[in-house]
């Protein structure tokens, strides 16, 4: 007997690895938050720590005995800093980075409770919102191949119909006195009784109709041509056949002028959203692409397969137990204490946001939310003004205050070359679009860092925002001709970035409103 043949090892496929799940932002050590926003976010390193310190310890909270958990109270921040170094941006990477439901909001945009304008509550129901989405969409990913499975057995439906199902009736009996007399065989009774369908019965009693030679190959030749069909979907050759499906309407005409009732105005109910889930849903038949049939129908599907009562709880308990409310923009709600007459957009905002800050129980359409345990974090430039001049039981809710330095020449320097989302690697990446070669070497960097400290040491100093001005007035001419550039390799050294910047740099009236 021959031996079999043995494939070798060295030739076996490799078992496919595991996709890696990355941990939620605040299962990682502070160390390694510290260095996710590194590469991002170039110095301000007291700050953070501070934030990755806060950060963390929503994790420590919930590891810790359930009699003391309710009493751990989170350490909210505020951070103080010129515009420009870097607040918002660590902002931007914790709402990127964190798998918590994360919300960034101003604090300009409130208003008194009172007033028309948005009220200190609505960020709360944003961050729900941001939630519901978050948790949902985790769940849509859970059971999206089932899904597209049903999406997949519902095309071939419309573009193979099922045929009707023939009617099972028996047929009338014949009358007694005609033909043959009953039981006698070969009348006519008998003939009339083999053109009858036959039927089943099972031990249980049920009864089914056999099917007829002739059924069988009917099924047996639309299971081919579906199976046909199946491997054409797969193959991509019927995306743009046309169907008809049966879609909901979305809205109706007219709604979205009306008016919210005497009452409402001033809050964050959307009026137009209630009375749309008040109103019967519409269906219409359209005819569509099949891509864009598969689309609608998984859609659908999705909202079958997702229990919402499961992903509101979830999303619920995520709000109250690892929320991030970030407020930027705080120092324009301080302002000197003891004015005349009503401050609606200063210390009136103040004392609304302080039982927000301090726990309290807003009403969501969701349901009630807790804020004792969300983590705020605030920051602002505090130009004209300075964080004592924030009422005093706020200044109390934010323990922990964090100074971000001025960006200097050799910070500048650092933001253009080290962070993995650098001014350079972006516009290297719009010319690689047209096929060029975008390069900088390094004295060509120093220049631009140069001529950015420079404006704002002469202007208003805008931090790394100044280096966005510089890029574009430096590159504007070459993003203009670059698709009828004949050289596709464009190098910016410092004698070619003084040549092209020099005279702005030198006028001031050109400095002034180009850079």
């Amino acid at each position: 007997m021959a031996e079999p043949t043995r494939t070798p090892e060295d030739k076996l496929p490799a078992p496919a690895a595991p996709e890696e799940t990355l941990p939620w932002l605040e299962e990682l050590p502070p160390r390694k938050i510290v260095a996710e926003l590194d590469r991002y976010i170039v110095g301000q390193e007291v700050a953070k720590k501070a934030v990755a310190i806060a950060v963390r310890n929503r994790w420590r909270r919930s590891q810790a005995p359930e009699d003391i958990r309710d009493e751990i109270l989170p350490n909210n921040i505020i951070m103080i800093g010129p515009t420009g170094v870097g607040k918002t941006e660590i902002a931007r990477r914790l709402a990127r980075l964190a798998g918590a439901p994360f919300l960034k909001v101003e604090a300009s945009k409130f208003t008194e409770v009172g007033y028309v304008g948005r009220d200190v509550e609505s960020m709360v129901r944003e961050l729900v919102d941001v939630a519901i989405n978050m948790v949902r969409t985790e769940r849509e990913d859970d059971v999206y191949p089932q899904a597209e499975a049903r999406a997949e057995e519902r095309l071939l439906d419309l573009l193979l119909p099922p045929t009707p199902a023939p009617p099972t009736a028996p047929p009338p009996h014949p009358a007694q006195g005609a033909g043959s007399p009953k039981g006698v065989p070969g009348g006519p009774g008998e003939q009339g009784a083999t053109a009858r369908p036959l039927f089943v019965v099972s031990s249980k009693g049920d009864v089914t109709p056999t099917a007829s030679e002739a059924d069988v190959e009917t099924q047996e030749r639309r299971r081919r041509t579906r199976e046909k069909l199946r491997q054409q979907l797969k193959e991509g050759k019927l995306e743009e056949r046309e169907v008809e499906i049966e879609v909901q309407q979305q809205g109706f005409p007219g709604l979205e002028m009306m008016q919210p009732p005497q009452g409402m105005e001033g809050t964050d109910v959307n009026f137009t959203e209630l009375l749309q889930e008040m109103l019967p849903k519409k269906k219409k038949r359209r005819t569509v692409h099949l891509h864009e049939a598969r689309r609608i129908l998984i859609d659908e599907e999705l909202k079958k397969l997702v229990d919402m009562d499961d992903v509101v709880n979830e999303s619920l308990d995520r709000v109250e137990n690892h929320g991030v409310i970030f407020i930027d923009e705080i120092d324009k709600i301080a302002g000197e204490r003891g004015t005349v007459g009503p401050d609606v957009s200063r210390e009136g905002v103040q004392r609304d946001l302080l039982p927000i800050v301090e726990g309290s129980t807003v009403q969501t359409r969701y349901g009630f939310v807790r804020t004792d345990h969300i983590l705020f974090i605030a920051a602002g430039a505090f130009h004209a003004t300075k964080p004592s001049d924030l009422i005093p039981e706020l200044q109390g809710r934010f323990p922990i205050r964090v100074e971000l330095q001025p960006l200097t020449e050799a910070d500048f320097v650092r933001i253009m070359t080290e962070p993995e989302n650098a001014l350079t690697k972006q516009y290297a990446a719009l010319c690689a679009a047209e096929g060029a070669t975008l390069e900088f070497t390094h004295d060509g960097i120093k220049e631009i860092a140069r001529i950015a400290a420079k404006a704002n040491e002469r202007m208003e100093n805008i931090g790394a925002r100044r280096l966005h001005t510089v890029m574009t007035t430096l590159l504007e001419d070459v993003l203009f001709d670059l698709p009828e550039l004949a050289e596709k390799r464009i190098k910016f050294d410092a004698d070619k970035v003084r040549d092209r910047l020099g005279k702005i740099v030198d006028d001031e009236d050109l400095r002034r409103y180009i850079l």
